[in-house]
């Protein structure tokens, strides 16, 4: 698909695009009843169609088993709503939010964990009062030193409103960093324009922006681009993947991810444990196996591509490092184990 050409918005639009069978429309709708489908044209141009396991159509085109919910799967699997103080606020954290200004995304991840809350059928942008409340409650806890803009897609904001909550938020002394969650350097790289990453930087803040991504190709020509708008601004990137089964759960597409990342200026920030949302189960790798895969990668790519695996407790627990752990003992004699699966005696005998 090529400029000028619309999303993908149902399953009738998937089959008149030849991306699935003309019998699976009536299951596919079934799934969109539940959970929001969109695909750019960007993410349609990157899908393999003679390759039945292309991990770009994995991630975007929905599939029947999404309407499979296993015992431990949950609607809320981070546990957001134990943290909403008000609409729009997620403190988890003493010293930062997360305000939710929508929940509209460009593109709708078939694993997302927040697929219950986004979409037409979510829960849809903050009022201008539920933001007014939002705003108010990060300026009357001095505490919060960091603003993390997420939702859905922030960056499918007008700049217009965009700059408008980004001002509003200058204003704040205490707080001292913004930081984006978004999709749309990949997903929808055209939206990336002189206006976009003006707005992005209204606050006069130091501006983060933790850029989306679960496999190497995703890095396309148009996107490698609006990353570079993003970098030469002085807009600092970071990185932000889930591992998924047949997508990137294998060491040389891990590592060609996270090189990628490094070559357009993105430090390797978070790989994700898949979360607990429903219908998610065919994404779910291990964490034994996610374990030995990040332990791969040290001995495979520089530590400058280096990502920390982490889990969110189910519940609101928040974030846990769950990296295999390559150390073990006390009493100062420990043994050490190497990229290779080798244990070593520290200090040496």
């Amino acid at each position: 698909m090529g400029a000028g050409k619309a999303s993908l918005k149902s399953a009738d639009d998937l089959v008149a695009a030849g991306l699935v069978a003309h019998a699976q429309r009536d299951g596919l709708a079934a799934v969109a009843k539940r959970y929001a489908i969109a695909l750019t044209p960007a993410v349609v141009g990157l899908i393999d169609r003679n390759d039945p396991a292309d991990p770009m159509a994995r991630q975007f085109v929905p599939q029947l088993a999404e309407l499979v919910t296993t015992p431990e799967e949950r609607a809320d699997p981070i546990g957001d709503l134990a943290h909403s103080p008000v609409e729009g606020i997620v403190h988890r954290y003493p010293d930062r939010v997360l305000l939710k200004a929508v929940h509209v995304c460009p593109v709708y991840c078939r694993f997302c964990f927040r697929r219950e809350m986004v979409g037409p059928q979510g829960l849809g942008t903050l009022t201008p009062e539920a933001m007014d409340a939002a705003i108010t409650y990060i300026a009357d806890h001095p505490e919060i030193w960091e603003v993390i803009l997420t939702g859905g897609d922030p960056l499918v904001l007008s700049a217009r409103r965009l700059r408008d909550m980004m001002e509003r938020l200058k204003g704040i002394d205490h707080l001292k960093i913004v930081r984006f969650h978004t999709r749309v350097p990949v997903v929808e790289p055209e939206r990336v324009d002189d206006a976009l990453i003006s707005a992005l930087k209204a606050s006069g803040k130091t501006t983060y922006l933790a850029v989306h991504a679960n496999h190497p190709r995703e890095f396309s020509e148009t996107a490698r681009a609006a990353i570079a708008r993003l970098a030469d601004s002085g807009v600092v990137l970071i990185s932000q993947s889930v591992l998924l089964k047949g997508v990137n759960d294998d060491v040389p597409t891990l590592a060609a991810l996270m090189r990628g990342f490094v070559e357009n200026r993105i430090k390797p920030y978070y790989l994700h444990h898949p979360d607990l949302a429903p219908g998610t189960s065919h994404f779910r790798v291990s964490i034994e196996d996610g374990q030995k895969l990040v332990a791969a990668l040290r001995g495979t790519i520089s530590g400058l591509c280096q990502p920390t695996y982490i889990l969110d407790i189910p519940g609101g627990h928040g974030k846990a490092d769950i990296g295999a752990s390559s150390i073990s003992g006390g009493d100062g004699c420990f043994t050490v184990r190497d990229f290779r699966g080798e244990e070593h005696r520290y200090p040496p005998v």
